[in-house]
């Protein structure tokens, strides 16, 4: 491979980092969360129409910038660094790529280009708030404990008769779940006998959906909890056998890696902000910065910092490693973003500080898409490293 980037991707990492340097300081991103929507619809808007960031991964027939998910890694590199709160993941990350690859012509037509240009934003809904099951990142995503499944449990969907869908149940932890325009929600239906998953489109103003933000660790991830009562829906894509479980796996890898990049983002930008600290803050008559006991701990911070840039910027390459790219990003911003806080001293958690958003991005992260010990021993179960695999996942003990 070849690990040198682009300039236009060294351009986009370049202009999205001076903008956000204006508009996605501290102050600004104290100021977003508190908003209705949970993010600065003024800033969106820009970074849609002048950056076009919701569509770099969409094809150009589409409206979008047609780039693959390097530049959008980048993109979120970026944000990450900045803890910026936006509906990027859940619109471009999770919900474009299942449209791509599971609506009919008609539904990508109708809702991609509204995606590309910002108007339209979307969120993946799962039930039971399990969504790194749901992408297969922690474990099989086709066996039924993630969605319920049968005839209770999860959401639970049924035809109306004309053509439409009715779904039924409840999701937790869905991501700007309060905020999007539409929702994808993955639902149950055949009953017992028949059971499968398939994912249903469902607008904001649809009769039946309730959808209440809920309190979240981290401000800067908005959380909502999605109620649905006899709920209108359409199916995405059509009911002829399609594999929706493998699409699922599909789009979190690739999720994977871009969540790993925008963790490395945040970590670096943690690392940062603790150096520039240690250089200014004074103690016996010198900078901190000067002790050597901190000097050792901040090179190891660094070199792991770097192994996980490292790491996400293969995975964006290979979609393949994105989830042990995530396990080693997750752990690196885990880490780094205690030890600066430990460096930052008393103020380092206090709400005067943002030191403190750094701990809660890395701590909601990994119970979101984690934990790391999860994400890596599914990644090694499915490369066989503890057995032989078989067709329903690796046999324990069992010699290679």
């Amino acid at each position: 491979m070849d690990a040198a980037f682009t300039a236009e991707q060294d351009e986009i990492r370049r202009t999205l980092r001076d903008l956000l340097t204006k508009h996605g300081g501290p102050g600004e991103v104290r100021a977003a969360v508190r908003t209705a929507e949970g993010h600065d619809p003024a800033l969106w808007h820009r970074l849609a129409q002048e950056l076009g960031l919701p569509g770099l991964a969409i094809a150009e027939e589409y409206g979008g910038a047609g780039c693959t998910a390097t530049e959008l890694a980048l993109a979120c590199e970026e944000t990450g660094r900045a803890l910026l709160p936006s509906p990027l993941l859940a619109t471009a990350v999770l919900a474009a790529p299942l449209i791509t690859a599971l609506g009919t012509p008609e539904q990508r037509a109708e809702l991609l280009p509204r995606i590309a240009d910002g108007t339209l934003t979307a969120t993946l809904a799962v039930p039971g708030g399990s969504m790194a099951a749901a992408l297969g990142l922690t474990a099989d995503n086709r066996a039924a404990a993630w969605a319920g499944g049968g005839r209770a449990g999860g959401i639970q969907a049924r035809p109306d008769g004309g053509g439409g869908w009715r779904l039924y149940g409840e999701a937790d932890r869905v991501l700007d779940g309060h905020s999007a325009g539409f929702l994808l929600v993955a639902a149950h239906t055949g009953g017992y006998p028949r059971s499968r998953t398939l994912l249903f489109l469902v607008s904001a103003e649809a009769e039946g959906l309730a959808r209440t933000r809920l309190t979240s660790m981290d401000e800067t991830r908005p959380l909502a909890r999605i109620e649905l009562r006899d709920a209108a829906a359409r199916l995405l894509g059509a009911d002829d056998g399609t594999d929706v479980c493998g699409a699922l796996a599909d789009t979190g890898s690739r999720a994977a890696a871009v969540l790993a990049a925008e963790a490395v983002g945040a970590a670096a930008g943690a690392l940062e902000r603790t150096v520039a600290y240690v250089k200014e803050r004074e103690q016996f008559g010198r900078a901190i910065g000067s002790f050597q006991a901190v000097k050792h701990r901040l090179a190891d911070l660094y070199v792991r910092v770097e192994a996980a840039r490292s790491a996400a910027y293969y995975a964006a390459w290979d979609a393949a490693a994105g989830p042990l790219a995530l396990a080693q990003a997750l752990e690196a911003a885990r880490i780094v973003a205690g030890e600066a806080v430990q460096l930052h001293g008393g103020i380092g958690f206090t709400w005067e500080h943002e030191a403190h958003l750094y701990v809660k991005r890395a701590a909601a992260d990994e119970l979101l898409f984690g934990p790391v010990h999860r994400l890596r021993d599914h990644a090694a179960g499915r490369a066989g490293l503890f057995g032989a695999v078989t067709a329903d996942g690796p046999v324990h003990g069992v010699a290679v």
